[in-house]
C-alpha cells in the first residue's frame, strides 16, 4: 500500500475478545444471544465465517497473533512459555509506521516484556507479569478460571472479576477517545491513532450478574451434540474428559453455565457498543478500521466438553468482523479458510506499515475488496503443544502434541503417536463423523497429515518444551524470591468473584 500523507492515514479499533465462541454471536445465526452491536458492526462491513485461531488457548494465541507466526516459530506453546522480545509484532510495525500503537486491557504476555512494542498501557492483564510473581486470588470462584469441573459445580448468578476489568477497561477505552475527540474539536491537527482493546469476557468463571442472567437462565437451550461419554470417544478426548471429571455433567450445571456464557456474551457486546458510541460522538468513525475478534473459541457442553483446548470447531473456530466505511464492502459474510495470523498482516496492510518478516499472515484486502480476482489459498492451521506444567489444564507427564489443517472442506487433527481425526465440514459441520479410519479416504488422510508435518516437527518440539521446562525452573524461583514489582497489573480482588447466596 503507498504511503498517505498524515490526515489521510486510517485508524485502527482493534477489539480482543477472550474465549468468544463464533456460534455465540447473532449475526453468526444464534437467535437467543443479544449482541445487537456485534450484529450491526458485521452490517456496516465484513463478517468472516470461518477463521481459526493460531492455537486454542490463550497466551500461544495471542503471542501468534501480536507476532503473525505459529507457535512453533514462537517457540510460545503454553501459557507459561515467553515470546522473545526479539521478534517484532503488530505494535512494532504500527509504530515503525508513524503510529503510537496503545493498548486498553488484556494481552496476557508473560515475562519482563509487558508492551512488545506497544507505546503505552492503559489497563493491565490480572496475573503476575513475572513467572513466580504473586498468583490471582478469586476468592470463593478459585479454580474456576482453569479447565475444572469446579468452573461448572460454581456457575449460576453473582460476580466475576473478569466484568470489573472489563468495564475499567471500557472506561479507559472512552477515555482515550474522548481526549482525542477533545483534540479533533479544538481544531489542533488530525494524529492516527492505532488503539488495541483486549477483553476478558467471556471467558469463565461462568458466572454473570443477575440483571444479565435471569434472561438466559430461562430461555438457554441444551447443546446440540452433547455426546456421552464412552468407548467411542477419540482416546485424547477420553483422557481430557476424566482428568476434566466431565465425564458426565448434570443438566442443571449444564443450563447454569450455559445461561452465564450467554450473559457475559450479551454483557461484552454491551461494552463494545459503548467504545463504538464514543468513536461516534467523537466523530472518529469516518476513517477508522474497527476490527473485532477472539484469540479462541468455547465449548459450552458441545460434544461433552466445555473450555477450549481442542480442534472442535466451538473451540478453534473465532468470531472476526471488519468495518471500514468506504475502503471495505458493507454487509457481506466471507467463507474462505481464513487464520487469525492473516487478521495481523491485514491491519498492517490497511494502516500502511510495513510488514512483518518471517510472517504467516496473509493480507484480507485483495480478498474483500475484489475476490473474483484475488488469488487465496483455502488453509488454516491450529496447534496445541502441553506439558504436565504449562498451566494449561491435567496433561499426562509426556505431554500432548498437536496440530490441525482446515483446507477447504477437509479438517485433519493430528495427535502425536494416537489416531488422527477427519471430518467433511461441508457435509458434517458439527464433526460427528470421523472418516480417518474410513478406507475410502486414506489418500485425504496422508496427503493432510504430510501438510501437518511439512516443518512442524512433535519429537523436535518435545525436546524444545524440556528445555523451557528448566529454563522456567529458575525463572519462577527467581521471581518468587527477588518479587519484582508489576509494571502494568490490574489489581484483580478476592472479593469481586463470588456467586449470589441464593441461587434463582
Amino acid at each position: 500500500m503507498p504511503q498517505l500523507k498524515s490526515d489521510q492515514r486510517p485508524n485502527l479499533l482493534y477489539i480482543h475478545s477472550d474465549q468468544h465462541a463464533a456460534a455465540v454471536t447473532g449475526c453468526y445465526g444464534d437467535p437467543l444471544v443479544r449482541t445487537p452491536n456485534l450484529d450491526q458492526l458485521a452490517e456496516r462491513g465484513v463478517l468472516l465465517g470461518n477463521v481459526y485461531c493460531p492455537s486454542p488457548i490463550c497466551v500461544p494465541s495471542r503471542m501468534s497473533m501480536l507476532s503473525g507466526r505459529y507457535p512453533y516459530e514462537n517457540q510460545v506453546w503454553t501459557n507459561s512459555h515467553m515470546l522473545d522480545s526479539g521478534i517484532p509484532t503488530f505494535a512494532h510495525a504500527m509504530g515503525a509506521g508513524g503510529y503510537r500503537p496503545s493498548l486498553a486491557g488484556r494481552m496476557h504476555s508473560v515475562g519482563p516484556d509487558q508492551l512488545h512494542g506497544y507505546a503505552e498501557r492503559l489497563i493491565g492483564d490480572h496475573g503476575p507479569n513475572q513467572l513466580g510473581g504473586s498468583g490471582v486470588d478469586h476468592g470463593e470462584l478459585s479454580g474456576t478460571a482453569g479447565p475444572n469441573r469446579v468452573s461448572l459445580r460454581l456457575s449460576g448468578h453473582g460476580q466475576s472479576a473478569y466484568q470489573v476489568h472489563d468495564e475499567d477497561v471500557t472506561a479507559a477505552t472512552i477515555d482515550y477517545l474522548n481526549r482525542l475527540g477533545v483534540k479533533k474539536r479544538a481544531g489542533q491537527p488530525a494524529v492516527p491513532f492505532s488503539l488495541s482493546v483486549g477483553f476478558m469476557l467471556p471467558h469463565q468463571p461462568f458466572v454473570a450478574r443477575l440483571e444479565d442472567y435471569c434472561h438466559y437462565y430461562e430461555n438457554v437451550t441444551p447443546p446440540k451434540d452433547p455426546e456421552p461419554f464412552g468407548e467411542h470417544l477419540h482416546p485424547h478426548i477420553k483422557r481430557w474428559r476424566k482428568a476434566c471429571e466431565i465425564e458426565e455433567v448434570s443438566e442443571e450445571e449444564i443450563r447454569r453455565a450455559r445461561a452465564a456464557y450467554w450473559a457475559l456474551v450479551y454483557r461484552m457486546d454491551v461494552m463494545i457498543g459503548r467504545v463504538i458510541t464514543a468513536l461516534l460522538e467523537n466523530d472518529l468513525e469516518e476513517n477508522t478500521l474497527i476490527v473485532y475478534m477472539s484469540d479462541h473459541g468455547e465449548q459450552v457442553g458441545e460434544h461433552g466438553l466445555w473450555w477450549k483446548q481442542t480442534f472442535y470447531e466451538d473451540s478453534v473456530k473465532v468470531p472476526t468482523i471488519l468495518a471500514w466505511s468506504g475502503h471495505l464492502p458493507e454487509s457481506i459474510r466471507c467463507d474462505k479458510v481464513i487464520s487469525s495470523l492473516d487478521l495481523n498482516a491485514t491491519m498492517i496492510d490497511a494502516l500502511g506499515c510495513p510488514v512483518l518478516p518471517n510472517s504467516q499472515g496473509r493480507s484480507l484486502l485483495p480478498l474483500l475488496t475484489d475476490p473474483e480476482n484475488a488469488e487465496w489459498d483455502n488453509v488454516a492451521f491450529s496447534e496445541f503443544c502441553q506439558d504436565a506444567v504449562g498451566a494449561g489444564g491435567p496433561f499426562p507427564e509426556e505431554g500432548v502434541f498437536q496440530r490441525m489443517i482446515r483446507r477447504d472442506n477437509w479438517k485433519l487433527n493430528y495427535y502425536h503417536c494416537q489416531p488422527c481425526q477427519l471430518f467433511d465440514l461441508e457435509v458434517d459441520p458439527r464433526e460427528l463423523n470421523d472418516l480417518a479410519a474410513d478406507p475410502a479416504h486414506q489418500e485425504t488422510v496422508e496427503k493432510l497429515k504430510a501438510e501437518v508435518l511439512n516443518g512442524w516437527d512433535p519429537e523436535w518440539i518435545c525436546e524444545r518444551m524440556a528445555e523451557l521446562r528448566s529454563n522456567r525452573q529458575i525463572l519462577v524461583s527467581w521471581g518468587r524470591r527477588v518479587r519484582p514489582p508489576d509494571q502494568y497489573r490490574w489489581n484483580l480482588e478476592p472479593e469481586m468473584d463470588y456467586l449470589d447466596e441464593e441461587q434463582i
